[in-house]
């Protein structure tokens, strides 16, 4: 005699009216790739049709997970108490959004860099991966970086990918992305460009956005005048001071490319303060493609990050680590946005 559905239904019921194993029913149910589409869509609809739901308590007993995974946000220098990066708080609805489509639920917590982040979720088991954003200073992230791999706990980052990679990274292809925004100001007629960002192995993205702007300057013949180049990490303030610093060199220049948004939009304020028009005087290139980024007076030209794949990527790897597979760092494509800051 065939199976019926019981009166609360269970994923055996699913596994009968579908025709495949209860094994396949979770994994489907899990959006687990290793079940094919056609298979997911005919479970994921019969278990609708029987208003079923996955006790998340037995699943969690029989594997030994939380079903939970840690998103960390690091402490970065911004002009509210946030102290939280606007970039990153973009990515929060890509990644919350996957968790919730892949049936997770997520912890959500702001780290200091020099706190023990670290052991605090590997000893609780609160979490069965973390996802890491913002660090600050590479150099002093990279030593907990290292004990992470150490200690075999389930991690991604995002951040810059290169050889010297450790541990699962999702990306932007920051190198391609400065060579854009160098070819971009050349075709405008920019010729003496300025360069506001603080890029060495402290801040590898924006050494890795330098290295892309340089290597456009360098196939147009141009040489890199290191007059134009200002150290600043990603804050407004810091930004505005250092395009003053740019300024009160009084080597004349024709564009500013800035390392971020923030950058940018603080160097905007110090242009119009010295009377330069943007983008008649000074064309303008931020990176991020903030919200304000479209906001300013003009609207900013900048690099657009894909942040809905890259939440998407930076979840699927550290799940892929949790079933034990090893997916290859991950380099996200980018866009640039042309706005007035460089003449529409």
């Amino acid at each position: 005699m065939g199976r019926r559905p019981s009166n609360k239904p269970t994923s055996f019921d699913i596994a009968y009216l579908a025709g495949v194993s209860q094994p396949t029913v979770s994994r489907a149910l899990r959006g687990s790739k290793a079940v094919s589409l056609a298979t997911r869509q005919k479970v994921e609809a019969i278990a609708r049709q029987l208003n079923y739901t996955v006790d998340k308590n037995a699943s969690s007993l029989r594997s030994q997970r939380a079903n939970t995974l840690a998103l960390l946000f690091f402490e970065d220098p911004t002009p509210d108490e946030s102290n939280i990066n606007p970039f990153f708080l973009s990515m929060l609805g890509p990644i919350t959004r996957h968790c919730a489509a892949r049936g997770l639920d997520l912890l959500i917590s702001f780290q200091k860099l020099d706190d023990d982040w670290h052991k605090k979720y590997q000893e609780s088991h609160r979490a069965d991966g973390l996802i890491l954003l913002g660090y600050g200073d590479y150099t002093l992230y990279e030593a907990r970086l290292r004990q992470l791999v150490r200690s075999g706990t389930h991690f991604v980052r995002w951040g810059s990918v290169d050889q010297g990679t450790i541990g699962a990274t999702i990306g932007s292809d920051n190198f391609g992305a400065g060579r854009l925004v160098g070819e971009h100001l050349l075709a405008r007629g920019r010729r003496a460009i300025a360069f506001l960002g603080q890029a060495d192995p402290h801040y590898p993205e924006f050494q890795q956005r330098h290295a892309g702007f340089l290597r456009a300057l360098e196939t147009a013949g141009i040489a890199a005048d290191p007059a134009l180049f200002v150290d600043v990490i990603s804050s407004e303030e810091l930004g505005y001071r250092a395009a003053r610093t740019l300024i009160e060199r009084g080597r004349p220049f024709d564009a500013i490319f800035a390392a971020s948004d923030l950058i940018a939009i603080g160097a905007l304020r110090a242009l119009n303060e010295a009377g330069l028009s943007v983008p008649g005087d000074v064309a303008l290139v931020g990176f991020d493609d903030l919200p304000a980024a479209s906001l300013t007076s003009p609207p900013l030209t900048t690099v657009m990050q894909d942040m809905r794949h890259a939440g998407e990527a930076l979840v699927e790897t550290v799940l892929a680590q949790i079933d034990g597979r090893a997916l290859p760092p991950s380099v996200m494509p980018t866009r640039l946005i042309v706005r007035g800051s460089t003449g529409g």
